[in-house]
């Protein structure tokens, strides 16, 4: 335990909790208003095909990633708890829209008349804008809660998050599917899919309500002292406000915020390339025959499955970054990008094995969600300190998503050619990210002026 985390009292430790969980369930439920476009893929079968399903997330994604530039400088300005606010109960609507108009179509002579595909483009982009508000915000708010040496452990919080949002994205959003309020329930004996939509906008709802009372931006707020925390805006008057441009110059001058931006687009591209498209690819093995066993188990537990990575990568990135390598970030996600990259060329001789495959997109899940919490959950509010740290991962989760958006559209595209191509695609992005890290081996952060 470190001397930071024994000065803290108590009743400090309690009401932290209160703050981060709550605000980590309302992420992870983001995740679920996110996530939830693969499942209705499989769900609506040739209503929306894999070049559908590529268009459709990948321009959201390039939406998500475009409005960091507005978002995470506003939410710097409005606080995290106002954003998060704002961001649970827009894409609370956005879901709302989508499941109202999947339920009209549905109930059409002829469903595939509709212009499914466009009206998606447009609720699932207006879904994904608000989406953007959901990281930035937790790493405002938490950039007052955490010391530095706290914020390794605090990545394998923020990997939890992560994956209790995929799998309520994943297994749960299916067992919604496969429940008594969707199966038969629908027009003619069909199935009502668009609870897909629906559950995780009523909960958002909920959440939002709950967030209103309950959250605090500062420690200050909630009746306990402000306390230095070590980072980038240590020795700075946090009482004082940052024009836009002062804070991008800050975030953009700062070489190590760029490459680690550089870092998590490669990261995009490896997680959601595993992530999106193994139970689509699983889902079309299962219709062919073959290892049926296998790949019913493996996508009938993805979320699941993906939670269990989430949780064993966060925490051990993160406690391997504060324990092994004194906070530094770079080395910790330096080691998984090298599973990941081994993974990738790996899957390219096992696509058939069923077992073999399953198992390896599970340990290149570990590192890819256990990379994205230590550079994006917690280098960020590192290096863009308490003043810039919904700027930063603005900027860096920004990144994330346009590589997102490149694998989503260039996947959409090369899956209905060859599924050969998958891993191949993948495999580029793994050396280029690895190369990256090792510019930033040894960055830590400095007061009044970002990483060394």
């Amino acid at each position: 335990m470190s001397k930071t985390e024994i000065l803290h009292s108590s009743d400090f430790r309690r009401r932290r909790f209160w703050n981060w969980f709550p605000l980590g369930l309302t992420y992870a439920l983001l995740y679920m208003g996110r996530y939830n476009l693969t499942v209705s893929k499989n769900a609506l079968g040739d209503l929306m095909s894999k070049s559908d399903f590529g268009e459709i997330f990948g321009i959201g994604a390039v939406i998500y990633a475009m409005s960091f530039l507005v978002n995470g400088p506003l939410v710097d300005r409005i606080g995290g708890k106002k954003g998060i606010l704002i961001g649970a109960l827009g894409a609370a609507l956005a879901n709302l829209g989508m499941g109202i108009y999947l339920y009209y179509i549905l109930g059409l002579p002829d469903p595939a008349s509709a212009p499914l595909k466009w009206v998606y483009i447009v609720l699932y982009a207006i879904n994904m804008y608000f989406q953007s508000y959901g990281a930035v915000s937790i790493v405002k708010v938490n950039a007052n809660w955490f010391h530095v040496r706290e914020r390794g452990s605090f990545s394998g919080i923020f990997g939890i998050m992560i994956s209790s949002g995929i799998f309520l994205a994943f297994d749960v959003s299916s067992r919604i599917l496969e429940s008594g309020l969707v199966k038969g329930q629908g027009y003619s004996g069909g199935d009502a899919i668009w609870w897909v939509f629906l559950s995780p906008a009523f909960i958002l709802m909920a959440f939002f309500l709950i967030e209103i009372f309950l959250l605090k931006d500062r420690p200050g707020q909630a009746g306990l002292k402000d306390f230095d925390t070590g980072d980038a805006s240590s020795g700075e008057d946090l009482n004082e406000k940052i024009s836009t441009v002062e804070l991008y110059k800050r975030i953009l001058l700062n070489p190590v915020i760029i490459t680690i931006a550089t870092i998590e687009f490669c990261t995009g591209v490896l997680r959601n390339g595993v992530m999106h498209w193994f139970p689509i690819y699983a889902k079309e093995m299962t219709a062919k025959g073959g290892d049926i066993l296998a790949w019913k188990m493996t996508l009938d537990n993805w979320g699941l499955l993906l939670m269990i990575a989430g949780v064993v990568g966060g925490l051990v990135a993160g406690i391997v970054s504060d324990k092994l390598f004194q906070s530094r970030r770079a080395p910790s996600a330096g080691l998984l990008y090298g599973v990941l990259i081994l993974g990738s060329v790996a899957m390219s001789f096992v696509l058939e094995s069923g077992w073999v495959l399953g198992a390896i997109v599970f340990v290149m899940s570990v590192s890819v969600i256990g990379t994205h919490g230590v550079l994006s959950g917690t280098a960020t509010m590192d290096f863009g300190g308490r003043k810039g740290a919904a700027t930063a991962v603005g900027v860096i989760d920004g990144f994330v998503y346009l590589g997102t958006g490149l694998q989503s559209l260039s996947l959409g595209y090369l899956t209905e050619q060859n599924w050969s191509y998958w891993p191949i695609f993948l495999i580029p992005f793994g050396i280029l990210g690895f190369i990256q890290l090792l510019r930033i081996w040894n960055a830590k952060p400095m007061a009044k002026g970002g990483g060394h």
